[in-house]
């Protein structure tokens, strides 16, 4: 669906939902100035949408009486959950999602009961999701829409890329799926230039373009479990093994998606890493709530022994 059409459909959606409305309030809704609101009004109208249109200072646009559109039924729980999934979809740094959101939460806010209408209000504007370290640059929808029906038909892409040294390529690849991890989207597959897997970041994705050929996606494939070993095992200066006296559940809950590789072992779970500061990991292991024993190297015993000393000379001034 085009941006303009999706605007279209929310300006429908707003106007069913709130009953009277004003055009600034509107366009704001929408994310649209005056004159580009003004054209989607005409449009409905041409598409057999009565609406009626207050003159004035103080005027507003508001559906003919009588009017309404067929609704979508929801239960309390698929409502709620639908509401707070669209909070959360604000934060997903997607280009057009503000109209794409208002619309849907002005269908939910059409079809439910006061009671749950109330709720759904107060979930919209006191609920936020905490997406830490978003992109600062918005991605496109027209990528992610382009390589999502790819990566469902298993269908070859051919894709502009720049990477973060700046450099631009292109390249042909196979997308096996899409996966978001710390406020950006990733495109997960085979990359033909590099005849490995790779994963590139959507904010850096220029055109895609759909080829002839197709793949075939290995069986029991996880984008998110991939990225998450792609961005473990990037080259650094000194390899870390640490044993942590815990459960596999435990240790991967402590540490973030991208710290390194975790393997069930006797006596824990073993860490493989690696790092270009050796005390900044030794901070990150000095946080954990329960024990751990470092294998290698002994510079990480160095290290810690360090940040122990600063903590007591810190204990000790206080």
């Amino acid at each position: 669906m085009t941006q303009p059409t999706t605007r279209v459909l929310a300006v429908l959606e707003l106007l069913q939902g709130c009953g009277r409305i004003s055009g600034p309030e509107l366009a704001r809704r929408i994310g649209v100035d005056g004159r580009t609101l003004r054209r989607y009004i005409a449009m409905l109208e041409e598409l057999g949408v009565p609406i009626l249109a207050e003159r004035g200072r103080y005027g507003a646009y508001m559906l003919v009486p009588g009017f309404k559109l067929p609704p979508l039924m929801f239960n309390d729980d698929e409502a709620l959950a639908l509401s707070v999934g669209l909070v959360a979809a604000r934060g997903l740094g997607l280009a057009e999602a503000a109209p794409a959101v208002a619309s849907a939460q002005a269908k939910l806010a059409r079809v439910t009961p006061e009671r749950l209408k109330r709720q759904l209000h107060a979930i919209a504007g006191t609920v936020r999701v905490d997406l830490a370290h978003a992109s600062d640059a918005p991605h496109s929808n027209e990528a992610l829409i382009a390589l999502t029906a790819a990566a469902q038909a298993q269908q070859r892409v051919h894709l502009h890329y720049t990477t973060p040294q700046h450099q631009r390529s292109e390249r042909d690849v196979d997308p096996y799926g899409l996966a978001w991890r710390a406020g950006a989207w990733y495109v997960v597959g085979w990359c033909h230039l590099r005849h490995d897997l790779r994963s590139f970041r959507l904010d850096r994705v220029g055109a895609v373009q759909a080829l002839a050929a197709h793949f075939e996606r290995p069986a029991g494939f996880d984008p998110l479990e991939q990225l998450a070993f792609s961005l473990a095992t990037l080259p650094r200066s000194v390899a870390i093994e640490v044993l942590l006296h815990t459960d596999l559940k435990t240790a991967r809950n402590a540490f973030s998606l991208a710290f390194g590789l975790f393997e069930p072992v006797a006596g824990g779970v073993l860490l493989r890493s690696s790092a270009d500061d050796l005390d900044w990991f030794a901070r990150q292991l000095a946080r954990l709530p329960f024990g751990f024993e470092v294998r290698t190297p002994a510079r990480l015993r160095s290290a810690l022994k360090r940040h122990a000393a600063r903590l007591l000379q810190l204990a000790g001034g206080g």
